[in-house]
């Protein structure tokens, strides 16, 4: 299994980014999707999550800025940010997670940094 996350990168304040966690190895359509978030010296916290059926949940932090989406059929799953705030640099990972059995992948992060 083997979760790939890719866009990351150096913005200024007030720029979009789009990172992208692509999926191999498992039955993608199964498993509930997150983004999740770690900055330094602090823990790992879920910025947005999306469900099987489709549901999301947001952060109060990035709710009306981020945007997560799922494409079943390329296995890709998206996290479109816009009005990047410096306090939103951190690390980003990739989250796949299914309840029944129970699985849970992560992939590697991707650092994004948003400067001032």
């Amino acid at each position: 299994v083997q979760l790939v996350e890719t866009g990351g990168g150096l913005v200024v304040a007030g720029w979009s980014l789009r990172l992208s966690c692509a999926a191999a190895g498992i039955l993608f359509s199964f498993y509930d999707r997150g983004w999740y978030r770690q900055a330094p010296g602090k823990e790992r916290e879920l910025v947005a999550s999306i469900s099987v059926g489709g549901g999301t949940n947001y952060a109060d932090s990035v709710k009306g800025r981020f945007t997560i989406s799922r494409d079943n059929a390329s296995k890709n799953v998206c996290l479109q940010m816009i009005s990047l705030k410096h306090e939103d640099t951190a690390v980003y990972y990739c989250r796949a997670e299914r309840r029944q059995p129970q699985f849970l992948y992560w992939g590697q992060g991707t650092l994004v940094t948003v400067s001032e």
